[in-house]
């Protein structure tokens, strides 16, 4: 079944028996906790993208498309064809062009801050980029239409993990916040199946995924 914004809020007031005041407005708070939890702990395909745009001419930064979350590969056009950046901690460009001014075909990259990257050489140029990142889908408790990919594919995981901010919130017995812990972690596991397993290979050249004896 999958959830809405509205009728996963009524889940878990449902499932808690709680009502009051406070803990209604926070609703959106346990659910956004939630999303981010799974956001974390699940690398999923579905929140890979791909976004363009131009580097510019002997400035050695570069912004983060706005939903960005993680990198998986940062390439600029040369001569027509890609050539794929390393990704690299700050300090190692800095030393690697310790002077700003020098400039060249970009080789290295890293993350300077929560919106830029910083790259090196400096672009000598106006290059064409192209980043491969994971990105924050939007929350179901932001949506139009109060719907979101988790809420209609990962119904569970999202449910018992606002279950768990909620309870913790309540703080609540913990044989049952264990509980739905535990129905957490195997909803995730269902999900990394999905995500990490079944959408990064086909059983044409590799087996069915196969889980360790408990």
């Amino acid at each position: 079944m999958a959830f809405t914004f509205t009728t996963l809020k009524s889940a878990l007031q449902d499932y808690t028996q709680n009502t009051e005041t406070t803990f209604t407005a926070n609703l959106t708070r346990f659910i956004l906790n939630a999303e981010e939890r799974i956001l974390k702990e699940a690398e999923l395909s579905d929140f890979r993208k791909n976004s363009t745009g131009k580097t510019a001419s002997s400035v050695k930064y570069l912004s983060k498309p706005s939903d960005f979350l993680a990198p998986f590969s940062l390439s600029v056009v040369n001569n027509s064809a890609n050539e794929f950046l390393l990704y690299k901690h700050v300090t190692f460009i800095q030393d690697f062009t310790p002077d700003p001014s020098t400039t060249g075909i970009p080789k290295y990259y890293a993350d300077w801050d929560e919106n830029t990257f910083l790259i090196g050489p400096t672009p000598n140029g106006i290059l064409d980029v192209e980043v491969h990142y994971f990105y924050r889908p939007e929350s179901i408790t932001a949506s139009a239409d109060g719907t979101s990919w988790l809420g209609t594919n990962a119904e569970l995981a999202l449910m018992y993990g606002s279950l768990v901010e909620a309870y913790t919130y309540m703080k609540g017995e913990q044989d049952l916040l264990g509980l739905y812990n535990q129905r957490y972690i195997e909803a995730l596991q269902t999900l990394k199946n999905l995500g990490e397993g079944k959408n990064t290979s086909d059983q044409y050249r590799y087996d069915a995924i196969r889980k360790a004896p408990q």
